[in-house]
């Protein structure tokens, strides 16, 4: 038996969630086409023949600009330091930019700490023409003495299969610290809040999705039925006033979307009520940051 953990490191926006649902096959971390959609670290427990391996997600690293966007980059950082093994993406439709130069950057200084394998895993190569794929992989190949060089797409289920035998090969042996039913480490509670986070992503734009945080301020099981009240925070009015859309519509739009998806992962019927509310530069208030879990 083989055991270990892989952190998935990289700049924002080069699939690392997508990546993370690919491999467990169940989505449970949030994506979005909006960067530093991932604000905290999330755990994912892959089981295979002869293999447990649990893969921790980050928040993009990248230049903070905010107390959360500092936050978020100390908790990738942390999450390095207890992984066994890195997955470095990088995002095959680019080449490489200062974002993954701040990544790298990071990465050394972690492995100056303690040296660890490192996979580099380009991503999206469903997205670029074959004939163009082994440039942009040469241009990444020379970042860094990698330990192995890995290209897929997780979205087209694309070489997937070869990265999980590849980590296993560098695994130590151990027994596996987790429950065979075991997929993540995110509560019920945490999982509804970034759903409903999520579908504001997909629903707001521009300024909006980076101001909003969701707070659960009531969850109850009763049975089959889970009731949740979770409020949706702002900075301004402004942002309340477009989350609330027309006569109410957007917002309906939101709860309604993240509600089916809540029903699916939870196997039971919700009912949700949804509140917008304004708490002025919340992402430097270290209080508010706490009690969101950042």
């Amino acid at each position: 038996m083989k055991f270990g953990t892989v952190a998935i490191i990289g700049r924002s926006n080069v699939g690392k969630s997508t990546l993370l649902n690919r491999l467990l096959g169940e989505k449970i971390a949030i994506v979005s086409s909006k960067p530093q959609t991932t604000r905290t670290r999330i755990m994912g427990v892959v089981h295979v023949e002869g293999a447990q391996i649990a893969f921790l997600d980050t928040p993009g690293l990248h230049k903070p600009e905010h107390l959360l966007n500092r936050r978020m980059v100390r908790t990738a950082v942390e999450t390095m330091e207890d992984a066994d093994l890195f997955y470095m993406l990088m995002d095959a439709t680019s080449l490489p930019g200062p974002g993954d130069l701040t990544a790298v950057k990071h990465m050394k200084a972690a492995l100056a700490k303690q040296l660890r394998p490192v996979i580099l895993v380009v991503t999206k190569i469903d997205l670029v023409n074959k004939q163009k794929l082994l440039p942009i992989l040469d241009r990444y190949g020379k970042l860094f003495a990698w330990t192995e060089i890995v290209p897929v797409s997780a979205q087209a289920d694309d070489n997937v299969d070869r990265l999980l035998t590849v980590t296993v090969s560098y695994l130590s042996s151990g027994e596996g610290a987790y429950g065979d039913d075991v997929v993540t480490d995110q509560t019920m509670r945490t999982l509804a809040a970034e759903m409903i986070r999520e579908k504001v992503l997909q629903e707001t734009e521009e300024e909006v999705p980076h101001a909003v945080a969701v707070e659960i301020d009531e969850f109850v099981e009763q049975g089959k039925l889970a009731k949740i009240r979770a409020s949706i925070l702002v900075e301004r009015e402004t942002q309340k006033g477009i989350l609330i859309g027309k006569q109410g519509e957007r917002l309906k739009a939101i709860g309604t979307q993240a509600r089916l998806e809540m029903e699916r992962l939870f196997g039971m019927k919700v009912f949700l009520e949804l509140w917008v509310k304004v708490k002025k530069a919340w992402r430097e208030d270290e209080q508010t940051l706490m009690q969101l879990g950042y």
